[in-house]
């Protein structure tokens, strides 16, 4: 008798993988230290305990006044929250016209130390399935003033989280600090390398984070360059929170936050392909594509030095 695979033809393209990518441990080697600023030990146990005593929030539906604020105002209707922390000292500000903010400016002076601001509005909504021809979502910070020890980090975060720590500190969470420019997703330690920041920050840098629906990634890009990605296959399945933008801040800083208002200087973030607005196409379903995949620093080298 013949065998079945002898009626098969001798080439038979395989069906199109329904699988998310791969989760890849960023490539760069993990420093234990940071190169600039440490934060303390008792910070890093308190945002531990706070952690386990605040599970991460279950994504919500938009109120359908929201909805109909997205359709009518854009990218516009993204702002900061005003932190409550009197850790923060300074001032959040909308700037533009009447139909919405075109930046949010932020001031902070020297007397500030290390808080996360939050986007009022997740960047990612897990109980949507983002519009048809959506490429990712993408927001940028413009830096007029970092210095005599004032610090800015960029990144994403899901909430609740621990406000006196930094985006990428913690869990399910991501973040480039541009003290020293070393990238991190849930890492408490001394980051990650940065491939393609500079030296140092200077007045007028533009500094992008977005998140990559085909790759699963979070990226950045610097003075309208995407760089590599930072962190693939992270936040999965997508489904399952809601993701805001948040932005560490401590010491004197200057500078302005673009969800979209006004031009980005990464010129494809300015397609509609990459704007927020487009967060809420339809509902999820959750038994969809997205897998579950393990948490990123279950796998990092561990180090008994947390920031």
């Amino acid at each position: 008798m013949g065998s079945c695979s002898s009626k098969l033809p001798h080439h038979v393209d395989s069906p199109p993988s329904t699988s998310p990518p791969p989760w890849e441990p960023a490539p760069e080697r993990s420093h234990t230290f940071g190169l600039q600023n440490e934060a303390t030990d008792d910070e890093y146990y308190e945002a531990e305990r706070f952690c386990r005593e605040n599970p991460v929030a279950e994504p919500r539906l938009l109120p359908s006044n929201i909805i109909d604020a997205i359709q009518e105002q854009g990218c516009r209707l993204w702002t900061l929250e005003r932190p409550r922390s009197t850790r923060f000292r300074g001032s959040v500000q909308d700037v533009g016209e009447k139909s919405g903010p075109a930046v949010v400016e932020v001031r902070t002076d020297a007397k500030c130390t290390s808080v996360c601001l939050f986007s009022n509005l997740p960047l990612m909504a897990g109980q949507y399935e983002p519009a048809r021809g959506k490429s990712g979502v993408y927001y940028e910070i413009s830096v007029h003033r970092m210095d005599n020890g004032g610090i800015i980090a960029i990144g994403t975060a899901c909430r609740p989280y621990p406000d006196w720590r930094f985006p990428g500190w913690q869990r399910l969470s991501a973040g480039v600090h541009l003290d020293d420019f070393r990238k991190f997703f849930e890492d408490p330690t001394g980051g990650r390398d940065c491939i393609g920041m500079p030296e140092r920050i200077s007045p007028g840098d533009t500094i992008g984070c977005g998140y990559d629906f085909s790759t699963s990634s979070v990226f950045f890009t610097y003075n309208g360059v995407r760089l590599p990605d930072a962190f693939t296959g992270v936040y999965l399945p997508r489904h399952a929170q809601d993701v805001y933008a948040a932005i560490g801040v401590e010491g004197p800083t200057e500078f302005e936050v673009n969800f979209g208002g006004d031009v980005f200087r990464w010129k494809e973030g300015n397609e509609w392909a990459w704007r927020v607005d487009g967060l809420a196409g339809r509902l999820a379903d959750p038994s969809g594509l997205d897998a579950e995949l393990p948490s990123y620093g279950e796998t990092q080298a561990g180090s008994s030095r947390r920031r």
